[in-house]
């Protein structure tokens, strides 16, 4: 793969000659522009990275005997190419779960019977592990970028959040810290880094999170490679096939083998003496499937990484990045025992969250089909038991025309465009997060002062920080009670058949739906509520009734975003990052029109002691016909620091009267941990 010097076209065409007739399934893999017509109809229009190709799916009911017209364009960029064809299934099987293993030995079948498709969840995690409590600061706003090439461009960038008054609570190192031919000695380049504890300090003392990317990979002239070596504890294909990486000239180079007991203290003893020595809070597992070598056949692939300390590498390829996770949390948690272990990692496997570890959906492209596609990725991992999830905000990988440093007026507005869509779409997913190749993602350097865009960014990174709440709530239940942060719909709805085939909304907890905006000037679009209770109209507080589909205003600066009636939401003030100020008054907003509940949790957001039982429960409860709320006793044990006493306010949302950026509210009481009733004025 690479890029051609000049633009090259190739155009396929021929006839497809069907002996079945039905559905049938095609599957393109490749890179740089391609469109696919059938019968001069388009059925596939997509862009994908030269570096890494992938499947493009598409499905085209043929007839036997009648031959349908093909006409594939590609623009190749010295990208790669091919076309997979299936004959079609009976209906039966198409529509039906296929398991097969060219390696197990047996199958154990686990049916859970979880009444719902939130007691499945619970009930998978009960086999896999409970989620792991992540700290609060992780559902703040993260930076990230690829990548900070220095300590200073790194540290100027949480200067720059904090003089702009940016909500910011993390901020993160990419890879190549090093010096080129020391990969996995995890020593940092002294000419650009020349104080890394002052760097991580520096964050600190700005009352920002540091994370640092660590990857499973070494060079053998290292010496982290040599122990490792010595242990057994490497894998050896990689060499032996005389592999070498993208890095400069290529280096030889392998993946060390978490299978082995010795190998995981190993490999976390090197990480904890030369990165969490000297402060580090958080950990980022890249290229753990493992890509020891990218774009290799299976064979070739299975042979990089086998055996394991446990068997052969095709019985338990899938499963590295949970080992990678196990050495990252078993370490930590001997390294510091009550601070909350967090990883994020690119790939994951059965029972990853008990490892206190975060997925992302990978270096995904910067189009509007891939900002659609995060949608149902994003609730499909909730639904595979993994509640926090992320993407990369406004995609990882370029197109030239976006990535140029002079693009046309056009470009540029469209890549604005594409990426404050995606931010708002950020806004409302588990873990808030901007990372991706240049042009560089800050939001004072993607949006220009003033702008409407940079009101809008600004606009939704602060509702995270007022929403925090009702999100660390959420985020505490994944663990308190097996539940998810990002659901579908027909988690709530399961008897709305409309509200099944929706790929394009999806549940924020059980009081939000959001509809995100994925195409380019797209300024309204139709959203289905769902139920037969009534929605609000988040930004106006317009009414709808459920079981409707409405036409939606979705100006630039806004996506639609819906609260159901009988909601109840806790707000707090915006804050520069999570428990600025720990004893700030909460807005309890309540959605009329329904009776509701919700049980505020509360804790000190960095320790363990969560698990013995050091947090506050504060139970709500709205009776609609009276207009009463009911503050209950505070559940649990006090923590360190924990206030004494709460002011708490509260605003009723009735039809056209919504919540406003001033928080302003009907009533308001200092609670002290007894219950207490409110009266609607």
């Amino acid at each position: 793969a690479g890029n051609a010097t000049q633009k090259q076209t190739v155009i396929w065409t021929g006839d497809v000659q069907p002996t079945a007739t039905g559905m049938h399934k095609f599957q393109l893999y490749g890179s740089s522009y391609f469109k696919v017509y059938v019968d001069d109809k388009l059925v596939l229009d997509r862009w994908r990275q030269n570096w890494n190709p992938w499947y493009a799916n598409f499905e085209v009911p043929l007839t036997a005997g009648k031959p349908a017209k093909m006409r594939i364009e590609w623009e190749p960029n010295a990208g790669y190419m091919a076309l997979f064809h299936n004959d079609p299934l009976p209906d039966a099987d198409r529509h039906s779960i296929w398991f097969s293993s060219d390696v197990g030995q047996a199958k154990n079948y686990w049916f859970i019977a979880g009444g719902t498709i939130d007691g499945s969840i619970a009930g998978y995690r009960q086999l896999t592990g409970k989620a792991q409590m992540l700290p609060k600061w992780a559902y703040g706003f993260w930076q990230s970028r690829q990548r900070y090439e220095t300590a200073k461009e790194l540290t100027d960038v949480v200067a720059k959040y904090r003089q702009l008054d940016i909500p910011l609570d993390n901020i993160v190192l990419d890879w190549r810290y090093w010096r080129d031919p020391e990969w996995g000695s995890h020593a940092f380049d002294p000419s650009r880094f020349p104080d890394p504890k002052a760097m991580v300090d520096a964050a600190h003392a700005a009352n920002t999170n540091f994370m640092i990317s660590v990857w499973p990979k070494f060079y053998p002239t290292t010496e982290n490679y040599k122990e490792l070596a010595k242990a057994g504890a490497v894998y050896q294909g990689n060499l032996r096939q005389g592999n070498k990486d993208w890095v400069g000239p290529g280096y030889a180079n392998s993946f060390y083998d978490p299978y082995s007991s010795e190998g995981r203290t190993i490999f976390w003893k090197q990480i904890e003496k030369q990165l969490a020595s000297i402060g580090i809070d958080a950990w980022w597992a890249d290229a753990s499937e493992p890509d020891i070598h990218s774009n290799l056949s299976i064979d070739e692939r299975i042979d990089t990484m086998g055996p394991t300390a446990i068997g052969p590498a095709a019985q338990y390829f899938n499963s590295y990045p949970l080992m990678n996770a196990r050495a990252f949390y078993e370490g930590w948690t001997q390294y510091k025992p009550d601070v909350r272990p967090f990883l994020l990692t690119r790939s994951g496997f059965g029972g990853l969250q008990r490892y206190g570890s975060a997925v992302w959906s990978g270096d995904v492209a910067s189009r509007w089909f891939d900002l659609k596609a995060q949608i149902s990725a994003g609730v499909n991992a909730s639904m595979s038991g993994l509640p926090n999830w992320t993407h990369d905000i406004g995609g990882f990988a370029l197109e030239d025309r976006y990535a140029s440093k002079t693009p046309s007026a056009g470009d540029l507005d469209e890549w604005r465009e594409l990426n404050l869509r995606w931010f708002q779409f950020g806004a409302f997913s588990p873990l808030f997060r901007s990372h991706g190749e240049y042009p560089y993602r800050e939001i004072y350097e993607i949006s220009p002062e003033g702008s409407p865009m940079r009101a809008s960014m600004l606009w939704y990174d602060r509702l995270r920080y007022r929403l925090m709440p009702y999100i660390y709530t959420l985020a505490a239940d994944t663990y308190m009670r097996d539940g998810s942060i990002i659901r579908t719909l027909a988690a709530d709805f399961p008897q709305d058949r409309a509200a099944r085939d929706l790929p394009d909304e999806y549940l924020f907890g059980d009081a939000f739906l959001v509809a995100p905006i994925t195409e380019y000037r797209a300024r309204s679009r139709k959203v289905y509520l769902p139920g037969t209770g009534n929605w609000y109209d988040f930004s106006t507080g317009k009414t709808y009734r459920g079981g409707t589909t409405a036409d939606v205003a979705a100006p630039l600066d806004r996506m639609p975003l819906f609260v159901r009636a009988g909601a109840i939401v806790p707000m707090g003030p915006v804050m520069q990052y999570v428990d600025q100020t720990p004893d700030a008054p909460l807005t309890i907003v309540i959605y009329t029109g329904a009776d509701g509940q919700f049980s505020l949790y509360e804790d000190d957001g960095r320790s363990e002691q969560y698990k013995q039982g050091r947090y506050s429960r504060i139970p709500i409860r709205y009776d609609d016909k009276s207009g009463r709320i009911s503050f209950g006793a505070r559940e649990g044990q006090a923590w360190h620091d924990m206030p004494a006493t709460r002011k708490i306010r509260v605003k009723w949302v009735s039809a056209g009267k919504p919540v406003t950026d001033d928080m302003s509210y009907d009533a308001e009481i200092s609670y002290d941990g007894a219950a207490r009733t409110v009266e609607r004025p």
